[in-house]
């Protein structure tokens, strides 16, 4: 079983992904934002063909990376994977989407949302500043993430962490 956890910076996803290894025997988190930070240490000359932007969902190789990572990591393991990541462009999603769902179906797909007055605060209590790339990108995808597409919606901003989890547990 895969469940993916799609939402924009601050809305709780490694929080609710850590809380869910707890609760869901023999689950891993699969986080691919540690294929980002490997792609991005690549030389100049490489970073420039397989980065090109700074926003990892761009990369065709970073969702290369990501599915055939998820399907490496669970062919060894056999466990469940919780995989946190924000996903903004429905191309891209439909990419990672159905490569997760052809590993384990079914593919459970939730998108943790808050107001956008709610993350920019927790944004600023992790030390983000209002300039920096995390919130920019807020602002531009928070607003899309309330589409049906983006995943099953969980309002993190009325729930605590327990009461998601419980919520995506009665689901799987």
């Amino acid at each position: 079983m895969i469940i993916m956890l799609n939402g924009t910076f601050g809305v709780g996803k490694t929080a609710t992904a850590q809380a869910l290894v707890k609760a869901i025997p023999s689950s891993l988190i699969f986080d691919p934002e540690n294929i980002g930070y490997v792609l991005r240490r690549l030389p100049a000359i490489l970073r420039s063909r397989y980065m090109p932007t700074d926003d990892y969902q761009d990369a065709k190789l970073w969702r290369r990376l990501t599915i055939n990572g998820a399907r490496i990591v669970y062919g060894l393991t056999r466990r469940t994977l919780i995989v946190p990541m924000m996903l903004a462009n429905p191309a891209y999603l439909a990419e990672i989407k159905g490569g997760l769902e052809s590993i384990s179906p079914p593919l459970y797909h939730f998108c943790l949302t808050a107001p956008l007055e709610t993350i920019q605060a927790r944004l600023l209590a992790r030390g983000d500043r209002a300039d920096s790339w995390s919130w920019r990108k807020t602002i531009e995808y928070a607003p899309l993430f309330d589409a049906p597409l983006y995943g099953e919606h969980i309002d993190t901003a009325i729930r605590s962490i327990p009461q998601v989890i419980d919520l995506i547990v009665s689901k799987l």
